[in-house]
């Protein structure tokens, strides 16, 4: 199965991230292939590498980078949904780029499925 996946939250206000996560992680396991992970509305916060959480806690950024490096997940980040965040090149984490809604629904054409995390 291809996916391709949304996430609309951002990493330490809801669910959602994690969900996406585990989901993009297990289905990996499973032999799945995740075309795009696609970063829109606060998910965009999820790809700032000023994100610096409590040792004590997850690091949502850090597991995404190292998710896509070891996996080759594209990683990608909605450039007008980021702006309004203040989500820009500068400031967007390894293992993520920035791009537009469009690549989004050209991978949804391909995948067999789209799943959205968050409102």
């Amino acid at each position: 199965m291809d996916y391709v996946i949304m996430v609309n939250e951002g990493p330490y206000n809801h669910q959602a991230a994690d969900s996406a996560y585990q989901f993009v992680k297990h289905a990996l396991e499973k032999g799945h292939t995740i075309q795009r992970v696609f970063f829109y509305y606060d998910g965009v916060l999820n790809a700032t590498k000023f994100s610096a959480p409590q040792s004590d806690d997850r690091h949502i950024v850090k597991r995404w980078a190292k998710l896509a490096e070891s996996h080759a997940v594209d990683l990608s980040v909605c450039v007008a949904a980021g702006l309004r965040r203040g989500i820009t090149e500068e400031v967007v984490a390894d293992g993520f780029r920035i791009t537009g809604l469009g690549e989004f629904i050209g991978a949804c054409i391909d995948a067999d499925r789209a799943v959205v995390f968050g409102d």
